[in-house]
């Protein structure tokens, strides 16, 4: 159990380095660049929820649950701004 427990206790950088790469290709004026953020942002919120929830940090899972929803309804509010981004995007 101890083993697990370290294990769950690393995900913090993983869920950093993840958060801050979805940050990068968001930022992208590339639509596939942007999707792959999307992507990126959601699993990054997995991992974030994977951790605060094994240090008991509630507010934490609380906050990427909101940030994952928001991030999911931008991006279907989006999607037909995606449809006339030039075709080389």
């Amino acid at each position: 159990m101890g083993d697990a427990v370290e294990y769950l206790n690393l995900l913090q950088w993983p869920a950093m380095a993840v958060t801050v790469l979805a940050a990068w290709f968001v930022a992208s004026s590339r639509r596939r660049r942007r999707e792959l953020g999307f992507w990126l942002f959601l699993a990054s919120n997995l991992l974030w929820v994977m951790w605060g929830l094994q240090e008991s940090a509630f507010a934490l899972v609380i906050m990427q649950i909101g940030l994952a929803f928001m991030n999911i309804r931008g991006r279907k509010k989006n999607a037909t701004t995606d449809q006339h981004d030039s075709p080389r995007s």
